[in-house]
């Protein structure tokens, strides 16, 4: 199975001759790179970096999008909009959009949303905090459940699902997550989603992990069982995620 990377740029950086810049950086380094799939998730007002993008293992993402097709909605994006500018993946559900009171029951109506323009989007889930009493897989299992509520079997092939543990991300983690901590929640989402259609399908799921990336852990995740990685600051610099495609390669 092809290996994903997600570069998650986040409102940054900030203009387009900047993003054009890291762009065309990060282009000039996966030419001719196989087995690895490289998404990249710009702002919305910088999608334009991708116009006549031709590199097969290279793709477009947005980081969000409106679940209505058209409409009265002042300053929102529809699927329509973004697959007219090439994009072929969402980011839904990031836990900087859940701080912003997006519920699992939107995130769900943006997939069905996805779903329908033939965008594949990248589910993100995590806890807030670990506990001893496992609280925190009841809280995960609601997550998926809700989000992936009335999603029809055939189409949860085409959903990636991004394991992003609130409490190891950026400057106020409390700790790092392992490998065998990615590997606990990776079988437990397979259970889930076994649980809600069948084991076949858990198999055809993609579980990456997202929690703070950088070249340091990269290795040891992907070792974990990964199928890929959701990279947030570390996208930003050509150089540090050309050392985290490496070490994927």
């Amino acid at each position: 199975m092809r290996k994903i990377i997600i570069g998650n740029w986040k409102m940054n950086p900030g203009s387009l001759k900047e993003a054009q810049v890291i762009f065309n950086d990060i282009l000039k380094m996966v030419k001719g790179l196989k087995n690895t799939e490289i998404i990249i998730c710009p702002p919305s007002l910088f999608l334009s970096i991708g116009d006549k993008l031709k590199i097969k293992n290279i793709s477009l993402g947005a980081q969000n999008v409106f679940e209505e097709m058209n409409g009265a909605y002042t300053g929102e994006v529809s699927t329509k909009m973004l697959s007219s500018l090439g994009v072929k993946y969402v980011i839904l559900g990031h836990s900087e959009r859940r701080n912003l009171g997006e519920t699992n029951k939107i995130i769900n109506k943006k997939i069905l949303a996805t779903l329908k323009e033939k965008l594949l989007p990248i589910l993100c889930i995590g806890e807030n905090t670990r506990d001893n009493n496992g609280f925190y897989l009841a809280f995960i299992k609601h997550q998926i459940i809700e989000c992936l509520a009335n999603i029809p079997k055939a189409q949860i092939k085409n959903i990636i699902i991004a394991y992003e543990p609130i409490w190891a991300i950026g400057d106020k983690a409390i700790n790092e997550a392992t490998k065998d901590e990615f590997i606990e929640i990776q079988i437990f989402i397979k259970k889930i989603i076994a649980d809600i259609y069948d084991i076949k399908t858990a198999n055809t799921i993609k579980i990456i992990y997202g929690g703070s990336v950088h070249s340091s852990n990269a290795k040891e995740f992907i070792d974990g069982g990964a199928d890929g990685l959701l990279v947030g600051r570390d996208s930003l610099s050509p150089k540090k995620f050309k050392e985290i495609i490496e070490i994927i390669k």
